[in-house]
């Protein structure tokens, strides 16, 4: 696992392949996915541009105004009692871009960064910040020429809103820093804006504060990380029937007036799943007899639904936080639709930070699920028939003994990962900001913990595909055999050791792009 968690940041689109219009309504978990991930331009509707607009003339009617305004006419943060001067209005705003741009640290993922973008467009989009119109159409317009301000990964409290990583973004906007290009070369703003037909802005008053003072980064760590677990959920059901099956299983526990009566959604959905995977299987029929003398199966494998079901509940909650600030208008201070400015505190992060922790629980607990059905694959006391380490010839080979050991390392990093950042606040700000969210901290953990969940469960994978093969002539379910095949066209199947690191990194490509469960719903129809 990296620490930045993943690989994102090589994955660099070039094309941009669609356009989000950005409104005054909220921006959808999907949109997002497509600018952030899949490189989708972005368009100004004419309701925002009009809301922009409207917005600006207040602020405008506050910056001759012998009256201290925050962000307009003082200092930020515990500066806030400073008044400063018209003539100096316009440094303030880009002195508050340079000094919070303060960021060190690894490079934060492309996919991020443009999250982060998007929504604090989208904030702008709302008109009530008092953004100027050709800021906004600016910042859409780095988007849409792929031009992604680089953004080191520490810095933020999660409070104030993510301020380091956006005023990292800002300092793009003003001609200053360093940028990928749409190739993905690191670069000199100022050359990539040039060759790219963007000015630079410069700054007048509220607009460096409505640019840094967003929740934007925790959001858009969230909604990307929602978007990959739905599918590591699924595969998660996948890899478990396949273990269930080649450990010779039962089936019958997963039966739906059993779970319906423990009537927790998620759980009827991990075990509808886990029956249209197993259904028709011979393997699993070869032991259903009144011959067989096991009454239950170890809860690793009974009680997956149970798990993975929580899990996805879990989820449902973080994405109903999720929802609710994509329709937010975070800043500080906002204007309101009389016209009034007003200061407020709706920028800090707890609700994502708490979301983003809780998050990171179901992730550990389903991988370690996942790890303990590995482990029992190679222990011949447990895995009814097979042969020890799942090896050709035990003792001069050694099988899947060292994947089990890789399973274990990142199953305990993921209950270090589990432990919670919203609980650690530090004050900051000449003890002005005296509580802050961490959210920032719970993203980047949370991406690291999903970065893991993908490679215990691929390492579960090519385990379980194996162990199917060592059934034979018994043969797996269709739903199950279609994903078995599917890893065959990567990984040869059982014989002598070969390199290992190879075929995990395969089987692990399968879970993370998607594949296997694609496989599987060839027979099966959609997994939920």
């Amino acid at each position: 696992m990296t620490s930045g968690g993943g690989c994102s940041l090589c994955l660099v689109q070039t094309v941009v392949q669609a356009e989000v219009l950005v409104g005054v309504e909220p921006v959808t978990p999907d949109e997002v996915v497509a600018v952030a991930r899949d490189g989708a331009g972005v368009r100004l509707t004419e309701p925002a541009r009009t809301a922009i607009t409207h917005a600006r003339r207040a602020v405008e009617l506050l910056a001759d105004d012998d009256l201290p305004h925050y962000g307009v006419s003082t200092g930020f943060g515990a500066l806030a009692t400073v008044h400063i001067p018209v003539e100096r209005r316009a440094q303030l705003q880009r002195s508050l871009i340079r000094s919070h741009a303060a960021g060190t640290g690894p490079e934060v993922e492309r996919e991020v960064v443009r999250a982060l973008m998007l929504l604090r467009l989208s904030t702008l989009a709302t008109g009530r910040t008092g953004i100027r119109l050709a800021t906004a159409e600016t910042l859409a317009a780095l988007l849409c020429h792929g031009v992604t301000p680089v953004v080191p990964e520490h810095g933020s409290l999660g409070c104030s809103g993510d301020l380091a990583p956006l005023a990292h973004c800002a300092l793009a906007l003003i001609g200053e820093g360093d940028v990928r290009d749409a190739r993905g070369a690191r670069r000199p703003v100022g050359e990539v804006l040039a060759e790219s037909g963007i000015a630079p802005v410069v700054l007048a008053e509220k607009e460096g504060l409505a640019l840094v003072n967003g929740t934007d980064g925790m959001l858009g760590m969230l909604v990307l990380a929602l978007h990959d677990l739905r599918l590591l959920l699924r595969t998660a059901d996948v890899v478990a029937a396949m273990s269930v099956e080649a450990l010779l299983g039962t089936d019958r526990v997963f039966a739906a007036d059993l779970e319906a009566l423990r009537p927790h959604p998620g759980q009827a959905v991990s075990a509808a799943n886990i029956r249209a995977l197993l259904a028709g299987s011979a393997i699993v029929a070869s032991h259903r007899g009144p011959d067989c003398t096991r009454v239950q199966d170890a809860y690793s494998l009974r009680c997956a639904p149970q798990v993975h079901g929580a899990a996805r509940d879990t989820l449902d909650f973080a994405a109903a936080v999720a929802d609710r600030e994509l329709a937010a208008a975070v800043d500080n201070p906002v204007v309101l639709a009389d016209g009034r400015v007003e200061s407020n505190g709706n920028f800090h992060g707890a609700p994502l930070a708490y979301a983003l922790d809780f998050a990171a629980i179901p992730v550990a607990d389903v991988a370690s699920m996942s790890e303990r059905r590995t482990d029992r694959f190679l222990d011949p006391a447990r895995s009814n028939g097979l042969p020890p380490f799942l090896a050709d010839d035990p003792g001069v080979d050694s099988g899947h003994m060292i994947a089990q050991y890789a399973a274990a390392g990142i199953v305990a990093e993921l209950k270090r990962l589990a432990s919670p950042a919203s609980v650690d606040s530090i004050p900051s700000s000449a003890m002005q900001e005296d509580h802050v969210s961490m959210g920032w901290a719970a993203g980047r953990k949370l991406r690291r913990a999903i970065d893991g969940l993908t490679r215990v469960l691929g390492i579960e994978l090519l385990t379980a595909g194996r162990a199917l093969d060592l059934r034979a002539p018994l043969t797996p379910s269709p739903g199950t055999d279609a994903v078995r095949r599917m890893l065959r066209s990567r990984v040869d199947g059982p014989g002598p050791d070969r390199h290992l690191a190879p075929q995990i990194e395969a089987a692990v490509d399968l879970v993370r792009t998607g594949a296997a469960v694609a496989a599987a719903e060839q027979v099966t129809g959609p997994l939920a």
